[in-house]
């Protein structure tokens, strides 16, 4: 590959990027594909999401208690975590999951100076259980992780090639966006990430690239600057 615009950068994969074409829990073709494309870059951090398991917010509008309901989405994301690393060693990639909930009989807790060490090392970093507590979302996750690990931005890997106006999936005359400020998505309220997110990027002044996954090495493609996406910043 070659020389990235970026050394340092925490991947933000949804949980939902890993079904492929089924509704619910991890395909597994789709997993190496997904680390294939992580495993051809080195010094970076993976935050994985839980929505082909189980969304907080959506779990608890049907009745679980919210917390409940997040704290299950935790224990989603360290299955995808986990399935992540084993996919990532076969492609030959180190790789080291870190949740920010304690199971030391399961992967390493995080802690910010080993996570550091094992990114210098050239380990992919597999961050789960989000920031460990409720009401907050794997994207303000990988913002936070990378403010503390000093990265030089987010890659938020989607669905779609980027920011649009509206649902690029329902409507045809949805426009995509090159740029954008932190300020712009929180004020035009552009559901690619959350707000609190948003704004504790806007507080870092920490890109956020936005892409489509879906193609054979968007990652790089991202890091080096190229393809289709919208950068935040």
């Amino acid at each position: 590959m070659a020389k990235p615009i970026y050394q340092r950068v925490i991947v933000k994969v949804s949980g939902e990027a890993l079904t492929g074409p089924q509704d619910f829990g991890i395909h597994h073709p789709t997993l190496d594909a997904v680390a294939a494309d992580l495993a051809a870059t080195r010094a970076l951090g993976v935050v994985v999401g839980a929505g082909n398991f189980i969304r907080g917010a959506i779990a608890s509008k049907a009745g679980l208690p919210r917390v409940t309901a997040d704290m299950m989405g935790m224990l989603a994301t360290i299955m995808n975590a986990l399935a992540l690393e084993a996919a990532l060693e076969a492609a030959g990639a180190p790789a080291r999951v870190m949740a920010a909930l304690a199971m030391p009989e399961i992967c390493e807790t995080y802690e910010r100076r080993r996570a550091a060490r094992h990114l210098t090392a050239g380990h992919v970093l597999v961050l789960a259980a989000g920031t460990g507590n409720p009401f907050f979302t794997t994207d303000t996750t990988a913002v936070l992780r990378a403010a503390e690990l000093g990265a030089q931005a987010v890659l938020k890997a989607t669905d779609v090639d980027g920011v649009y106006s509206a649902d690029p999936k329902k409507d045809k005359g949805a426009k995509r966006y090159d740029r954008l400020t932190h300020a712009e998505a929180l004020e035009r309220d552009l559901k690619v990430m959350d707000a609190t997110a948003f704004a504790l990027a806007r507080e870092n002044r920490m890109p956020i690239i936005v892409f489509s996954i879906r193609s054979k090495g968007a990652i790089g493609a991202a890091l080096q600057g190229k393809g289709n996406s919208t950068i935040v910043e």
